[in-house]
C-alpha cells in the first residue's frame, strides 16, 4: 500500500517518501546488477569451446546401456527349438540342405531369437513357426533368395495353393515381433553358447570344401 501511495503522492507533505525511494532504487539497482552478472556468466559459459560432459557423458551412457543389454532368449525357447529339430519334416529339410544355403548355424540361431521376440507360449510353436522364422532369417541375411523357396516344397509339396497363406502367416509373425527382425552376430553367438554341443551348431559354411 505504501508503494502505491508513493507513486501517486510526492513532495515534502509525505514524510516517508524519502525513506521509501532509496529502498526501491536500491532494489532495482540490485536486480540490474544480478541480471548483468547472470548474463556475464552465461556469456562466459557460451564462450568455452568444448564442454567435457557433452561427448564423454553421452558416450559413456551409451556404453553403459550396451553392457546392461538383457538377453531375452529364455531356456524354454532353446527347448522348443530342440524339440522342433526332431520334427520329421524339419529333419528331412536339414538333411537335404547339405550345402547350408538356407540353414547354416547363424540362420538357425536367428530362429531361436525370433521365437523369443514373438512372445508366444512355448507349447504354441509348431513346425510352421520354425519355417516362418527360417524363411524370415533368409530374407534378412541372404542375398540369394532363390534357395529359400524350397521350403515350400517340404511344407506343401508341388502345390502352390497354400503359399499365400504362408506369406500371410509370415506377416503376422513379423507383427508379433514388433518388426524387430534384426539379429546381430553377437546375439547369434550368445544363443549358440547356451548349448555349444547341440549338433546344428556344426553347420558352418566355412567348413564346406
Amino acid at each position: 500500500m505504501q508503494v502505491v501511495v508513493d507513486d501517486e503522492v510526492s513532495g515534502p507533505s509525505a514524510p516517508w517518501v524519502e525513506h521509501c525511494h532509496p529502498c526501491r532504487t536500491t532494489g532495482k539497482k540490485r536486480k540490474r546488477e544480478s541480471s548483468s552478472e547472470a548474463v556475464e556468466e552465461l556469456q562466459e559459459l557460451d564462450s568455452e569451446p568444448n564442454h567435457a560432459w557433452d561427448a564423454d557423458s553421452l558416450y559413456g551412457l551409451k556404453m553403459k546401456f550396451k553392457r546392461l543389454r538383457i538377453n531375452l532368449v529364455q531356456p524354454e525357447h532353446h527347448e522348443v527349438f530342440k524339440k522342433l529339430l526332431e520334427d520329421p519334416v524339419v529333419k528331412e529339410f536339414l538333411a537335404w540342405d547339405k550345402n547350408l544355403r538356407v540353414s547354416d548355424k547363424y540362420l538357425l540361431s536367428m530362429v531361436i531369437a525370433y521365437f523369443s521376440r514373438a512372445g508366444f507360449f512355448s507349447w504354441q510353436y509348431q513346425r510352421i513357426h520354425f519355417f516362418l522364422a527360417l524363411y524370415l532369417a533368409n530374407d534378412m541375411e541372404e542375398d540369394n533368395q532363390a534357395p529359400k523357396q524350397d521350403i515350400f516344397y517340404f511344407l506343401y509339396g508341388q502345390s502352390y495353393a497354400l503359399r499365400p497363406l504362408f506369406h500371410k502367416l509370415r506377416y503376422q509373425f513379423i507383427c508379433s515381433m514388433g518388426w524387430n527382425t534384426r539379429v546381430s552376430l553377437e546375439e547369434c553367438e550368445e544363443i549358440q553358447a547356451y548349448d555349444p554341443d547341440l549338433w546344428v551348431w556344426g553347420r558352418d559354411r566355412t567348413l564346406i570344401p
